[in-house]
C-alpha cells in the first residue's frame, strides 16, 4: 500500500468512526443529559489525543501558543456546535444530522468574505445556491411533519453556521499554531464547558449508557487523529471525495441500528448540499485583504 492509498483508507476509516460516534449519541438519547454527553466525548476523546501527541513528540511542548484568545474563540464557536449537532440528533435521523453539518463550507464562503476579506468567485456563489437550495428541500415538507422536524433541522442548520465560524478561526490559527495545540485546547474546552452542566443534573448512568459514553469519546477521539493522518500522507484534493462517504456510513448506521429509513427529501437534497459543499470549498489558511494577511 502507498502513501496515497494509505491517506484515503485513514480518511475512509475517520468517517466510519465519525458515524459510529454519531450512532453512540443518538443511543444516549434517553439516557444521559447533553452536557453529559458533551462531557465523555470530550474528555475520554483527550486520552488518544495526548498519546498521539506524546508519540509525536508535541506533548507538552507542541501546546505553547502565542494566541490563547484566538483559541478561545474557535472553542467557543466548535463548542456550541458539538451541544447543537448532539441535540439535533434527538429530532433527525443520522444521515440528515450528518448531511446539514456539509452545510458549514457553503457558510465559510459569506463569512470569509465579511471577515477575511476573501474575494468569492462566482463558482462558490454556485455552490452557496446550491446549498441553501438543498436545505430548503428538506425543510419545506418538513413544515408539514409537526414542530420536531423543524427543531431539528433548525439545529442542523445552527450546527453548521457555529462550524463555520470555528473553521475560521482554525484558518486564522493555523497560521501561527499547530494542528495538535487546536486540537488539544477544543477538546479541553469542550471537556470544561461539558462539565459546567453538571449542576444542572446528570441521570446516574447505568452499564450501558456508561459504555455508550466511554464509546463516543474513543470513537471521536480516534476519527480525529485518524483523519489528520490522511492529510500527512495524501493531499486534500484527493481526499476531498472520501469525505462525503460520511453521510453514506450515517445513512447505513441509522438504518442498521435505529431503522431509519432516508426519506425522498433527503435523497434529493443530499447531492444538492455536497454539490454546494464542494463548490464552496475555499483553500488555504488565510486570505490576503490589500495586500495583508488577515487574522481573526
Amino acid at each position: 500500500m502507498n502513501e496515497t492509498q494509505l491517506g484515503i483508507l485513514l480518511r475512509v476509516i475517520s468517517g466510519v468512526l465519525f458515524a459510529a460516534m454519531m450512532a453512540t449519541v443518538k443511543a444516549l438519547e434517553d439516557g444521559a443529559a447533553l452536557g453529559q454527553v458533551v462531557f465523555f466525548r470530550s474528555a475520554v476523546a483527550m486520552v488518544p489525543l495526548l498519546i498521539f501527541l506524546w508519540l509525536r513528540n508535541e506533548f507538552p511542548a507542541g501546546l505553547a501558543t502565542r494566541r490563547p484568545l484566538g483559541h478561545l474563540k474557535r472553542c467557543v464557536f466548535g463548542a456550541t456546535a458539538m451541544f447543537t449537532s448532539f441535540a439535533a440528533l434527538a429530532f433527525l435521523p443520522i444521515a440528515e444530522a450528518a448531511m446539514l453539518t456539509y452545510l458549514s463550507p457553503v457558510m465559510v464562503v459569506a463569512l470569509a468574505a465579511v471577515l477575511l476579506g476573501e474575494h468569492v468567485t462566482a463558482r462558490r456563489w454556485w455552490g452557496v445556491l446550491a446549498g441553501l437550495s438543498g436545505v430548503m428541500v428538506l425543510t419545506v415538507p418538513a413544515f408539514g411533519e409537526g414542530e420536531s422536524a423543524l427543531i431539528g433541522i433548525a439545529l442542523g442548520i445552527a450546527t453548521a453556521a457555529f462550524t463555520a465560524g470555528a473553521l475560521i478561526q482554525v484558518r486564522a490559527l493555523a497560521l501561527s499554531e499547530s494542528p495538535g495545540a487546536i486540537a488539544f485546547y477544543f477538546a479541553l474546552f469542550c471537556t470544561l464547558a461539558g462539565l459546567a452542566t453538571w449542576p444542572l443534573g446528570w441521570p446516574s448512568p447505568d452499564g450501558v449508557t456508561l459504555v455508550l459514553l466511554i464509546l463516543s469519546g474513543l470513537f471521536g477521539g480516534t476519527a480525529h487523529i485518524a483523519m489528520t493522518l490522511s492529510f500527512r500522507y495524501t493531499e486534500a484534493s484527493v481526499l476531498a471525495p472520501f469525505e462525503y462517504l460520511s453521510i453514506l456510513w450515517a445513512a447505513i448506521f441509522g438504518l442498521a441500528l435505529f431503522s431509519e429509513t432516508p426519506a425522498l427529501t433527503f435523497v434529493i437534497a443530499a447531492p444538492l448540499v455536497i454539490a454546494g459543499a464542494i463548490l464552496a470549498s475555499t483553500p488555504g489558511a488565510v486570505a490576503k485583504k490589500n495586500g495583508r494577511l488577515k487574522r481573526i
